[in-house]
């Protein structure tokens, strides 16, 4: 039986406090106990069920977490307060002073900057490859390397990582893969893959609103208790807690994140076919020209497509940005960061998202200055969004 994560997340019972059909929103940062013992148990972790402070576990932030670990098909999951809280929580929970990390030169500009940036600090140095080389990701690993990682559809780039070959490396020498399916929720199940962390940005396709920011790691039962741990825990001690109000409300979006995908992905995949034969450089995992199109389709789960990120090359910076703001113009979205939204987002990603890669790593890595990072949205038409792209890039001469 295949798996899917929508009816996972489906089949969870949880109620409200009085048989909602919604879970209970706890709006209470601490929780009273009826016996002195039992506080004193939960402080050193030795009961089950019981809740003594919201940065530590909320009821509400509990019910999210839940669903998600049954959405990934992990022992357990913890919720954070943005995406890079979840990043740099798993990293800093596994990693000491003198620790190494593999990792991909394409990420996100901001995981890039941490690794690169801030961890050199804490003495933990960070060795950049081509994800998609399986030669170089062994040839990094050192004795002191702790974790490989890697995010499942790279940004911008839209490369494929081989989650299952990066697992096999890791555990032959005996290290973590971490990987960051933000970009491919429902669509590939990293932990089914082999991967023994996953993080999310919720912010993006899980909440799908744009309307606040969230994270979340998902992994054993030993892994999110460590996490939470009183003493030592890395969540627990520098408390990126996310509001249960907030919780609540991302908790209701997962439920249709299986829809919102599908559409996500049929639009971009039809978007992707039309301007890949109007003679655009187009980037897109469901095309059969993408370097890793069969491994994409060797990893999906069953019926969520390819995904609703696509990626084209307008060759300058100053062309991507006139046609950009055109777009936005003529309504075939907005000229703004982040993905996941209900209307198309894009953004010129040398110059935003991917700014805190040098120019001259952007260059190695095959990141052009004329790169547009499209989140596709949930048009219902999206043959008109097709039309008015077709006929801006008519106008600036990027197609004849």
């Amino acid at each position: 039986m295949k798996f899917d994560p929508a009816s996972n997340i489906q089949h969870l019972k949880q109620f409200g406090e009085f048989g909602g059909v919604n879970p209970s929103i706890t709006d209470s940062s601490t929780f009273t106990f009826l016996h002195a013992d039992t506080m004193e148990e939960t402080f050193l972790g030795h009961t089950e069920g019981c809740f003594l402070y919201s940065r530590h576990w909320n009821p509400t932030n509990k019910y999210l977490a839940d669903a998600l670990a049954a959405m990934e098909d992990t022992e357990s999951a913890w919720i954070t307060a943005s995406g890079m809280a979840a990043i740099t929580c798993a990293i800093l929970q596994l990693c000491s002073a003198g620790d190494h990390i593999v990792t991909s030169v394409t990420s996100y500009g901001g995981t890039y900057a941490f690794l690169k940036n801030y961890l050199p600090k804490f003495n933990i140095d960070v060795s950049f490859i081509d994800i998609t080389s399986l030669e170089q990701v062994e040839a990094a690993i050192r004795p002191n390397t702790k974790v490989i990682y890697t995010e499942s559809v790279t940004n911008p780039l839209l490369q494929v990582a081989n989650i299952p070959k990066l697992a096999e490396i890791a555990h032959q020498h005996g290290t973590l893969l971490m990987v960051d399916n933000t970009f491919t929720p429902m669509i590939m199940s990293p932990a089914r893959l082999g991967a023994d962390i996953v993080v999310y940005s919720m912010t993006k396709f899980i909440n799908g609103k744009n309307d606040c920011v969230a994270g979340a790691i998902c992994g054993s039962k030993k892994f999110v208790d460590d996490l939470s741990n009183v003493n030592n825990g890395t969540a627990m001690l520098l408390g990126p807690v996310l509001d249960p109000l907030r919780s609540s409300s991302i908790h209701k979006n997962l439920h249709t994140l299986h829809l919102r995908i599908r559409q996500h992905s049929k639009n971009a995949m039809f978007l992707a076919l039309e301007l890949a034969k109007a003679g655009l450089k187009i980037s897109y995992p469901g095309l059969e020209t993408h370097p890793q199109h069969e491994l994409h389709k060797s990893l999906m789960n069953e019926s969520y497509g390819y995904g609703g990120m696509l990626a084209i090359d307008f060759g300058s910076v100053q062309k991507a940005n006139l046609i950009m703001q055109k777009m936005q113009q003529a309504d075939v979205g907005y000229l703004a960061v982040s993905l996941g939204y209900f209307k198309t987002l894009f953004s010129c990603s040398g110059k935003s998202t991917s700014s805190e890669i040098p120019d001259s790593v952007q260059q190695e890595m095959g990141l052009s200055q004329g790169l547009v990072r499209f989140s596709v949205g949930l048009d219902n038409n999206i043959e008109d969004s097709l039309k008015l792209i077709l006929d801006i890039c008519h106008e600036e001469g990027v197609i004849s």
